[in-house]
């Protein structure tokens, strides 16, 4: 699909908030259950796989986070007077556009309006937006006109909280400050008009990207009719309050999936910081954003990875140069991110795999001796190779795949052998590249299963954790490998920032009706690491003995005898 088809219904065109939203709650209230996403237009936002993220506006003066620092490290009136002196001389959106084409990225997110209400554009809606600055120019204009020009696709972020409109419940700092008078209606039709904007005057768009819909609820189902009615196939995400088309987990890999679309947004800043961190702010290794993509496109998800320019309208060089690096990764490994599905194995430790018409990529992220062990396929594989060509040696029998590829074609992040199969690669089951764990524990914090539950501790995701209630002393967390393993060390962390709360534990396995301790220690922290006499057992348990308040560990790995 091209931006040819994306199209902006004729004669939608924006009125006035208030005639074109009579009352938002009774249109919220009588309409019809929102209109689904366009299928193609979902795998069209699917195969791009790569997108660019922007938190940016006056906030960027100050180094602290868009939105949030408002009322906190920086004073509510001195936060909302920032704009008189934001004047950005240096910003160029072709440049801007440039750096994403160099990265790979094929979309960009724009912050339009965060939480601290301030508009990017010549909204005409409120006074407090980029035309009432020294700068005086449309930003939302000139990047969407950009794009256009350098053929990448354009979404606009639009926070449905705003803590500077008093018609909005709460207010700064976080949203923690209630009002004594506001008016939701008042602001539903606020929202929708300032939308219809962005829409009307700048798209076609990608997507409208919601954020942080607390307080909104249901009426984020008239959002969505509302985008669905400007533009059929424009997605919208999971934060309207009242649902979307794709999830979007936040500064954490999604889960693999295919069943329903995401999209993960991360940061490119060492500290994590969304807006403009400081000239000390720094940037992510390399290796650690090119693992967020791999992985990003193995569980079949999106990467929307983000900047924050300077507040001269620069995006940092060292940001601008780790992407460039991003992008000269992508240029000779392309073809098994791009255009791809997620599976048919599920992320695993070490491996993940990408397919897309009859062939399948396998993404190895780590290997010693280049010999790969899965689960085998139910089709004939024609031929496996490297996507340089080189041919990769591999058997099918009894139920498992075997790949030897050279040691001396190993790459520093991901070595990727192509299969070539004898029918669709979409046609193949979802298969479990590493041994499902089967995770059960002696606690979980307030009975919260699905948020803190003991399989988040498996799930090699260090953003997600287990916990246990606060006066919890003693736990116990287990690991059913579903068959006997050879296990020849563990790795543990504990979640930050609640490291150091374990004082005392065993790490055990069963044997019939009992547990075997290995060893035992006092602290385990933020990195702990053990290494012993390989233990062939189904089952592993880390045993907390003594804690000063209730442990919560973000990961446990444990370390399986190569075969």
């Amino acid at each position: 699909m091209t931006n040819l088809f994306r199209r902006i219904v004729p004669g939608c065109l924006l009125l006035a908030a208030t005639s074109l939203f009579s009352t938002a709650a009774a249109a919220a209230e009588t309409a019809p259950a929102w209109p689904k996403a366009d299928p193609a237009a979902v795998a069209h936002w699917q195969s791009l796989r790569f997108g660019m993220f922007i938190h940016w506006g006056p906030v960027s003066l100050t180094g602290h986070e868009i939105g949030w620092s408002r009322g906190a490290q920086t004073p509510i009136e001195v936060y909302d007077n920032l704009y008189h002196q934001f004047n950005p001389t240096n910003f160029n959106a072709d440049e801007w556009v440039s750096i994403a084409k160099a990265a790979g990225m094929k979309y960009i997110v724009l912050t339009t309006k965060h939480h601290d209400g301030f508009c990017l554009w010549d909204t005409k809606l409120s006074d407090y937006n980029i035309m009432n600055t020294p700068f005086h120019r449309d930003v939302v204009r000139e990047l969407a006109t950009a794009c256009k020009k350098q053929g990448i696709e354009f979404g606009a972020y639009y926070s449905v909280t705003d803590w500077y409109n008093t018609n909005w419940p709460v207010t700064s700092p976080a949203g923690k400050v209630k009002r004594d008078k506001s008016d939701l209606d008042a602001y539903e039709a606020y929202l929708q008009g300032q939308i219809s904007e962005l829409i009307t005057n700048y798209g076609p768009l990608i997507t409208i990207w919601n954020d942080v819909s607390a307080m909104y609820g249901e009426r984020g189902a008239a959002t969505i009719q509302m985008v669905r009615r400007l533009q059929p196939d424009i997605l919208i995400n999971n934060r309207t309050g009242a649902g979307g088309d794709y999830d979007t987990p936040e500064q954490k890999i999604g889960k693999f999936q295919l069943n329903r679309p995401w999209e993960s947004c991360m940061t490119v800043s060492a500290h994590n910081a969304w807006a403009w961190g400081g000239a000390n702010d720094g940037v992510k290794p390399v290796a650690a954003c090119l693992n967020m993509l791999i992985l990003g496109a193995g569980g079949d998800g999106n990467i929307l990875l983000n900047v924050g320019p300077r507040p001269d309208g620069v995006i940092d060089p060292a940001q601008a140069g780790l992407l460039k690096q991003v992008g000269d990764w992508l240029a000779t490994h392309r073809e098994s991110i791009y255009g791809t599905r997620g599976g048919p194995w599920k992320p695993g430790n070490n491996i993940t795999s990408t397919r897309k018409d009859n062939l399948v990529y396998v993404h190895v992220m780590k290997s010693n001796d280049g010999k790969v062990e899965l689960p085998a396929l139910p089709a004939t594989i024609q031929s496996a190779t490297l996507l340089d060509g080189q041919p990769v040696t591999f058997q099918q029998q009894d139920g498992r795949l075997t790949l030897q590829i050279p040691v001396g074609a190993l790459e520093a992040v991901d070595t990727i052998v192509k299969l070539t199969l004898d029918r669709p690669a979409m046609d193949l089951p979802v298969l479990s590249a590493s041994a499902e764990v089967k995770a059960t524990a002696s606690n979980v914090y307030r009975g919260y299963d699905n948020d803190y539950g003991p399989q988040q501790a498996f799930d090699h995701d260090k953003n997600t954790r287990w916990a246990t209630d606060g006066e919890t002393k003693q736990a116990w967390i287990a690991a059913d490998l579903g068959s006997a393993q050879t296990v020849t060390g563990v790795r543990i962390q504990e979640a930050e920032p609640y490291t150091n709360r374990v004082t005392r534990f065993e790490f055990q396995y069963r044997a019939g009706d009992d547990w075997k301790t290995i060893f035992s220690g006092t602290r385990l922290g933020a990195r702990y690491a053990m290494d012993f006499n390989p233990v062939k057992a189904r089952e592993f348990r880390l045993n907390i003995l003594d804690a000063t308040e209730g442990p919560t560990l973000s990961e446990i790995e444990l370390l399986e005898k190569q075969p």
